[in-house]
């Protein structure tokens, strides 16, 4: 059996509008500088809540790592989780001059016990690997659950 070289990330017209996924997007191994670098931080979550405020996509956690980052979205059906991300990753590399691997890790959460268990994972990841003493301190984050200027975007 022939594997195809890329995977196509959609969403199968069944499964109901704006269902949360767990995304997770790695740096390519020739990308020298962290996600963590402090200017490379903040205009990944800049963009991030812009995507949030724009409506491509509702955020409820965005959390970056200093080679991948961990977030929370759902996506409006059209253009859908494939082109949003596409055209994320592509503003990214240009603007911020990142190399990004191809494709990303989706996993739609199908209940309210797995979303909130992704949730505490994401925000404890720093902490496991020894980044941090507690996910509060983890500065290279953006949690929408908390932030007024949003409506909760919580499953």
């Amino acid at each position: 059996m022939e594997f195809p070289s890329r995977l196509f990330h959609w969403t199968p017209t069944w499964v109901e509008d704006a269902e949360l996924f767990h995304i997770r997007i790695r740096t390519s191994v020739t990308q020298a500088l962290r996600l963590t670098d402090p200017a490379i931080s903040a205009a990944l979550i800049t963009s991030a809540q812009k995507y949030h405020g724009s409506a491509r996509w509702t955020c409820t956690l965005f959390l970056l790592m200093p080679d991948h980052l961990h977030t929370l979205l759902r996506f409006p059906r059209e253009p859908g989780m494939s082109e949003t991300i596409h055209h994320w990753k592509r503003g990214c590399a240009r603007l911020q001059f990142i190399r990004w691997q191809d494709g990303y890790f989706d996993h739609r959460l199908r209940s309210n016990e797995e979303a909130q268990a992704t949730f505490g994972y994401i925000l404890n990841n720093p902490v496991v690997k020894g980044l941090c003493s507690t996910a509060e301190t983890w500065p290279y984050k953006w949690n929408a659950r908390v932030d007024t200027r949003s409506v909760d975007p919580a499953p």
